[in-house]
């Protein structure tokens, strides 16, 4: 992973700085709210519901062990003991006191870690494929770029004052596991004819107007990729709309210009900057891969493994649930839920985040990751210390086996933090986990993703979950929608709205109704749900939904 060199380290001391002053100024009164507030946002600070809250970078969800016990340190310091990982590979502190930030904001910094531009209307933290480097069928790693794009875009002086903000994702497979196509610039990693480059996606984005992105360009060489990003930013940084922040995202440029002019714009503009790239970004770019080697992975007998999965069918299941392909035979990809059953997805304590640090010291080459579906990867491990692992995790409620299944919710914080949300998010998705974990019927259902919105901003990617969940307000109470058959994977769609929303007593009862319909519709007990959908359509599920409309038509 990369280390800060000392232009870094220097750079983000001076940051912290300023802030610091900033804030002592807001606490003093020679700043008012309005007048500190865009200061903070520059900072990742907002103001929540009912306190600050600090949204703290993860750069395309990587870590290292000393970094994760950091993130436990300000929980249990400057909070209330936990933190909140969220689906744009980030980490929030919903609890902090102002006077604390700046205490915060240095804590950080000692470990290689900031805040900046983890929110406003710029280039947000660069996501990536959570199995980035260690996944069995990547074409390369996508993490160098990435790092290239964050180094870029870091402190931009054309990209600070939006028209909105800028979310950007990598991936380095063709299984999509970054959600690509649901981001304003969405990166595949492919090979062409030897030569290593980008497909180019432009205009997705979810929120009040879902859409699936477009293809920008098939393919674009990296020694071209920056200055073509640099162009795509650019156009729409200067054609976007600021007249109405519901309609200045680049989905919305795209959608009214469509993707022809736009493709037109851009390669107008990249004829302009291309010469101002004169290989100094693939100079960096070879620095910057060198922090990505790859370890060197120990060789041993994985006798202990097989015994273990043979014999312990609690083992087992964990393994065949929460363990993915590694591009070495001997090792495997380990994901650890953070959404035991009835618990808030998303939360880890101070104690769970220093258990897994000392995991990924012990056992993972000193290297983590956070998915954008708010779980915490253990990237390299040798399958002869799964058995280990997997008991350390049971002692601290970390190995609930449901990666991929119902309870393996997606929940933005809803009305219980945030000051946009109109429905609560949490207790719906842990009375969700819970009921299933009750009927005892998750394994038996199988892949199915659910993803819940508090509100319409869709923080929780409703819209791409195969069950979505929308909460709104409805004349002050709280009314949840549904949509089906959405898909954040490289078959990506939007979900269809099943029809009437339901109260929050009733949600449940109608996502129960729902899955027994789906058991008794498909083929195979592996025909997915969302296969299932697919193949049959939105016909039988709304009549599941709905049986009494169903009863008042016969």
């Amino acid at each position: 992973m990369y280390r800060y060199s000392e232009f870094d380290t220097a750079f983000l001391a001076e940051r912290n700085a300023q802030f610091r002053a900033q804030v002592e100024r807001r606490i003093d009164g020679s700043l008012t709210e309005d007048e500190f507030k865009p200061l903070r946002l520059m900072n990742g600070l907002y103001l929540q519901l009912h306190a600050y809250m600090l949204r703290v970078a993860i750069p395309y969800g990587t870590l290292n062990s000393a970094q994760m016990r950091q993130l436990a340190l300000l929980a249990e310091k400057w909070d209330k003991g936990y933190g909140h990982f969220t689906t744009r590979q980030n980490i929030q502190y919903n609890w902090p006191k102002l006077k604390d930030v700046p205490d915060m904001l240095d804590a950080l910094a000692e470990v290689g870690m900031h805040a900046i531009q983890t929110s406003g209307n710029t280039i947000r933290n660069v996501t990536a494929d959570h199995f980035a480097g260690a996944a069995a069928d990547e074409v390369a790693d996508p993490r160098p770029y990435a790092e290239l794009l964050r180094q870029w875009s870091t402190d931009h002086p054309e990209f600070q004052f939006m028209p909105r903000k800028f979310k950007i994702a990598i991936t380095g497979s063709e299984n999509d596991r970054a959600v690509i196509k649901a981001h304003d610039i969405g990166l595949q990693l492919v090979e062409r004819d030897g030569v290593l480059g980008a497909k180019v996606i432009v205009g997705g984005g979810l929120g009040r107007t879902p859409m699936i992105g477009k293809t920008l360009n098939e393919f674009i060489a990296f020694d071209d990729l920056l200055a073509y990003l640099e162009a795509t930013v650019s156009v729409w940084n200067q054609i976007g709309r600021r007249d109405n922040k519901y309609k200045a995202r680049i989905k919305i440029t795209v959608h009214e210009h469509g993707i022809d002019d736009i493709r037109a714009r851009v390669e107008e503009r990249y004829a302009q900057v291309r010469p101002q790239f004169k290989g100094v970004d693939m100079a960096l770019l070879d620095e910057i891969k060198t922090h990505f080697a790859l370890p060197a992975f120990r060789e041993a007998s994985v006798a202990t493994f097989e015994g273990a999965y043979t014999n312990d069918p609690v083992f087992r299941s964990w393994v065949d649930t929460n363990i993915a392909p590694h591009k070495n035979a001997d090792h495997a990809i380990v994901t650890i839920s953070i959404k035991k059953h009835g618990n808030t997805p998303g939360d880890a304590t101070a104690e769970q985040m220093r258990v897994m640090a000392d995991l990924a010291q012990e056992f993972g080459y000193d290297e983590l990751r956070i998915s954008h579906e708010q779980n915490v990867i253990l990237p390299h491990v040798h399958k002869s210390d799964l058995p280990a692992i997997h008991a350390k995790l049971k002692e601290h409620e970390l190995a609930t086996a449901n990666i991929g299944l119902i309870s393996d919710i997606i929940a933005c914080p809803g009305m219980d933090y945030c000051a946009l949300a109109t429905a609560r998010s949490i207790p719906v998705a842990e009375k969700i986990a819970t009921r299933f974990d009750e009927l005892k019927l998750e394994h038996d259902i199988g892949h199915l993703k659910i993803k819940i919105s508090g509100c319409i901003n869709a923080c929780g990617h409703h819209h791409v979950g195969h069950i979505g969940i929308l909460g709104l307000d409805r004349a002050g109470v709280e009314n949840y929608q549904i949509t089906l058959g959405g898909d954040g994977s490289e078959n990506a769609s939007i979900g269809e709205r099943a029809g009437p929303g339901f109260s929050y007593d009733e949600i449940v009862p109608a996502i129960e109704r729902l899955v027994y319909a789906y058991l008794d519709l498909r083929d195979t007990a592996d025909e997915t749900f969302l296969q299932t959908y697919r193949r049959l359509g939105l016909a039988p599920f709304k009549a599941a939904l709905y049986p009494e409309a169903q009863a008042d038509a016969a």
